[in-house]
């Protein structure tokens, strides 16, 4: 991990931390760097705030782009898990009040990011997500956005928002089904099942799967071997969004479904929401501990 430690690290964002090559060929953004103990690794709005503000901080307009020159954005963790999903607190307080606006703009917030991650930010830049720790809900959603999943054998991955009424979202239904067939998309998110990463792997979910302990330098040799043939990977971006698009448009329509979706829900699921979200606090308690 030599070439990892060589890069600058910096902690401009309340919640992230950010190591990047001093030419900006590549950029690790780490979720959940609070300094606050006890916090729930999940997407709370300052943490939604934050990476899109880091991402857009980094993406180039299409004058400023190098021929040849491709770049790399790392999605990983310094928290317990890699992401629990959602803010459920936040989801809870805003359905009992039937307030569709304000969830919306949340979901919007989401939709804005995930894109920008299949898409490149717009198209010099691979994106790769290193799954460390747990993945759930919109966890799993925003590495589904990356193009490449790299997973440590051992952890959770899955969707369960169908266990109060939901489905997720922001992008696991137009993201998974670029994987997998659309039938085994529906049945993963309708049953809410939890994979190991090692499971998943075999469903083709996850791209690469390495020992406990080994994501981070696996990364390093993906981004090493990508930039070796850069030309190639940029024009796989540009295929990919010609003849694979997950649109802009498409998400947001089925976000706006959540969000209907949300606000219908009874007082009974809203109720197994916040038993969630007390149980996400005692585990980030005791991880802080």
């Amino acid at each position: 991990m030599s070439n990892v430690e060589k890069l600058l690290r910096s902690r401009p964002y309340q919640t992230l931390r950010v190591d990047s090559e001093p030419s900006g060929d590549s950029h690790w953004m780490y979720m959940h760097a609070e300094a606050a103990p006890g916090v729930r690794p999940c997407f709370h709005s300052q943490m939604l705030d934050d990476v899109l503000s880091f991402m857009n901080s980094i993406t180039l307009r299409e004058s400023q782009r190098q021929s040849g020159k491709l770049r790399h954005l790392v999605v990983a963790s310094e928290g317990s898990a890699f992401n629990l999903g959602g803010d459920l607190a936040l989801f809870s307080h805003l359905i009992r009040e039937g307030n569709r606006d304000r969830l919306l703009s949340y979901a919007r917030r989401c939709i804005d990011g995930v894109y920008h991650l299949n898409t490149g930010l717009g198209g010099d830049v691979r994106t790769i997500a290193l799954i460390q720790g747990d993945a759930l809900g919109g966890g799993l959603e925003i590495a589904l956005s990356c193009h490449t999943i790299v997973a440590e054998e051992g952890v959770d991955m899955g969707l369960p928002e169908v266990l109060f009424g939901l489905f997720p979202g922001m992008g696991a239904y137009s993201f998974l089904c670029k994987r997998m067939s659309p039938q085994l998309a529906e049945k993963i998110i309708l049953e809410g099942n939890i994979f190991s990463s090692d499971e998943m792997y075999r469903m083709g979910v996850v791209d690469v799967l390495v020992p406990k302990g080994q994501g981070a330098s696996a990364v390093q040799e993906l981004i090493s071997k990508q930039q070796r043939s850069s030309h190639a990977y940029l024009a796989m971006n540009a295929c990919r969004n010609l003849a694979q698009p997950v649109g802009y448009d498409e998400l947001m329509r089925i976000t706006e479904v959540w969000v209907d979706t949300a606000l219908a829900l009874g007082d009974k699921s809203l109720k197994m929401m916040e038993r969630i979200v007390r149980a996400q606090e005692r585990r980030a308690s005791v991880r802080a501990a």
